[in-house]
């Protein structure tokens, strides 16, 4: 009995044992790893270099990218910076007497020229006291003439030497007291005219008008703590920016040949153009905690889309420079050796090309050296190149780097040639790219 178990056992284990050898024959006769001589048979049928592993073999096919032609034109040297709206006229709008407001002439928000009524504070003291006024400068008046008259008839008699000298000085005293009474009666009657200029309270500016302060019916004072308005001027309205003293220079030198430098402001996304002006001036000191020098641009403001406390981006139109070589931002690549481009040969290969690069405009950047007007440059596909690499290119536009642009961005990309940093931080370096 015991002998027959062992048996039993001996024949379970030695089936199992047969089994996982079976599966593993046929694991590896079916599994690729197993299969040397079909995949040697389809690398020599297919021509391929690469050894084992079929995705190597993808590797000499053509990659398809877009590419531009570099052109020759001119490139605007603009200096970039931010730059804060600020109004030439921000008036707080006081009383100058005291008195109970009437009326309040303007709404909230209006755009006012100068001189118009804003308020009008109650006149009828100021008017009274100017009839006062008036009527003791007639009374003065009179006196001042009589006074005269006995002058004269004095100086007659002292002629005649009926009269004593000394008559006809304390006349001739009175008469010049008269005269100085009358001169203070009309700067009386002056005071009070201009009180009633003063009660009728109008905008010394041209701009719009803010929230109103005070109310009909309140007593006012002058010095309030808020005024009565606020009024802002629009029209022309000026930007202050400020840009690094390393461009100082270059602005000085054209400000100097007395050239009016063009500015154009930006909303805060930088994408909308909202005025076009001119720069006014420069500040007279460098901030030195900051190194940086305050402009102001001035601008007509004519459309009211630049409000007081805005936040712009002014861009200063520098100078420009003529017969420049352009290529779209997006072909400019960076490496661990400096910048370059991949530039389309006509066998529809691509080579690494260093080059040095001038000003940027956003969508375009100009070549200084390493490229010339009229060679292909790919602006889009380039990670996954290498030098001496085949490519294709299945939307090639023949209108240059403004054509090439329909050309990539119709093609599902997610990034302007303006934001060409995203794209390029991850392209192979041209020592790495030729590995």
């Amino acid at each position: 009995m015991r002998s027959g178990g062992k048996r039993h056992r001996g024949r379970t284990i030695g089936l199992i044992v047969a089994a996982l050898v079976v599966a593993g024959v046929v694991l590896w006769r079916w599994h690729p790893w197993g299969a040397p001589a079909a995949g040697a048979g389809a690398q020599t049928a297919g021509g391929g270099r690469h050894g084992r592993g079929g995705p190597s073999a993808f590797a000499n096919l053509p990659q398809p990218v877009h590419v531009a032609t570099a052109t020759q034109g001119d490139m605007p040297v603009v200096l970039t910076a931010l730059g804060t709206v600020t109004p030439l006229a921000t008036v707080t709008v006081q009383t100058q007497l005291s008195g109970t407001l009437q009326t309040v002439a303007f709404q909230e928000g209006q755009m006012v020229k100068k001189g118009d009524l804003l308020a009008q504070i109650d006149p009828r003291p100021y008017q009274i006291s100017l009839e006062n006024a008036e009527g003791a400068l007639a009374r003065d008046k009179a006196l001042l003439a009589t006074a005269r008259l006995d002058l004269k008839r004095y100086q007659t008699l002292l002629a005649q030497d009926s009269i004593a000298s000394q008559q006809v000085d304390t006349q001739a005293s009175l008469v010049q007291q008269y005269e100085g009474t009358v001169k203070s009666d009309q700067a009386n009657i002056d005071t009070y005219k201009l009180d009633l200029i003063y009660a009728r309270i109008t905008s010394p500016v041209d701009g719009r008008v803010g929230l109103r302060q005070v109310d009909p019916g309140n007593y006012v004072t002058p010095n309030l703590t808020n005024g009565i308005v606020v009024i802002t001027q629009l029209q022309p309205i000026s930007v202050i920016f400020t840009t690094s003293e390393d461009n100082l220079p270059q602005i000085m030198k054209q400000v100097q040949t007395g050239a009016k430098l063009s500015v154009t402001a930006y909303d805060r996304s930088n994408t909308t153009s909202l005025a076009g002006g001119t720069l006014e001036t420069l500040d007279n000191q460098i901030d030195t905690t900051t190194g940086t020098l305050k402009l102001r641009a001035m601008f007509n403001n004519e459309s009211n889309l630049l409000f007081p406390n805005q936040f712009v981006n002014a861009r200063l139109l520098v100078d420009t420079i003529h017969d420049a070589v352009i290529v779209p931002t997006s072909a400019v690549l960076n490496g661990s050796m400096g910048q370059f481009v991949y530039v389309v040969k006509p066998d529809n290969t691509v080579t690494v090309r260093p080059v040095k690069t001038g000003p940027v405009d956003g969508e375009r950047t100009s070549i200084a050296s390493g490229l010339q007007a009229g060679e292909r440059v790919v602006i889009d596909g380039s990670d996954r190149l290498k030098e001496g690499a085949a490519i294709t290119i299945p939307a090639e536009h023949p209108g240059g780097a403004a054509g090439a642009s329909g050309a990539r961005w119709g093609h599902g990309a997610s990034a302007p040639w303006g934001a060409s940093g995203a794209h390029m931080h991850h392209h192979k370096h041209p020592a790495q790219a030729s590995e």
